[in-house]
């Protein structure tokens, strides 16, 4: 088994440092992508649990889409959130994404080691080519 290595550099953290890991690793057929906050550019994006859902769920898929990989394949995904009464709101932008095709799913309430509402991350299939 190879492993293959998306982003070796880290993703962009706050301030514009490198992280310490990859932004995904692919195995097999498996993709696990790291968590992603509602950043861009190095900087968390201004606005409330529906804009900072959509930008981390974003985040999230065009990782996937760098490995090959799309919303259909998604076979679970981890939810934080930093406010509970954000939970709501969270699932209406979710389901806009994943509604045709629902991964399995769990969501917990954290506090955030960036100052954002929400990360996510999440774990793909797709039958390697033979």
């Amino acid at each position: 088994m190879s492993i293959k290595r998306y982003g070796v550099e880290g993703g962009q953290g706050t301030g514009g440092q490198r992280m310490p890991f990859a932004r995904a690793t692919e195995a097999d057929g498996f993709l696990f992508v790291s968590g992603q906050t509602p950043m861009k550019d190095g900087e968390v994006i201004d606005g409330g649990i529906v804009a900072q859902s959509h930008q981390a769920i974003q985040n999230m898929l065009a990782i996937l889409t760098e490995a090959g990989y799309g919303p259909e394949h998604v076979m679970r995904i981890g939810v934080w959130l930093d406010d509970p009464r954000d939970f709501a709101s969270f699932n209406k932008v979710f389901k806009e994404y994943f509604g045709d095709h629902p991964p399995a799913r769990a969501c917990v309430v954290s506090s955030m080691v960036i100052d954002c509402k929400v990360e996510v991350d999440c774990v793909a299939y797709k039958k390697p080519a033979a």
